[in-house]
């Protein structure tokens, strides 16, 4: 997958799925942004596959 120098941004990438995309994506060179309703386990997600993260008032 050709994902080196691209952007994603990953909706529920706490767990699950979108978890997985997140790490998968990550693993292949894409720079990751992780949304996802709980926080603190997206901020792990984020830390742990050097993606960012951001929480934030909707």
């Amino acid at each position: 997958m050709l994902l080196k120098d691209t952007a994603a941004v990953i909706t529920g990438g706490a767990s699950g799925l979108g978890e997985a995309t997140a790490r998968h994506f990550a693993a292949h060179g894409a720079k990751v942004t992780i949304l996802d309703r709980d926080t603190a386990r997206g901020q792990v997600v984020a830390a742990a596959i050097g993606a960012h993260s951001a929480q934030r008032g909707v």
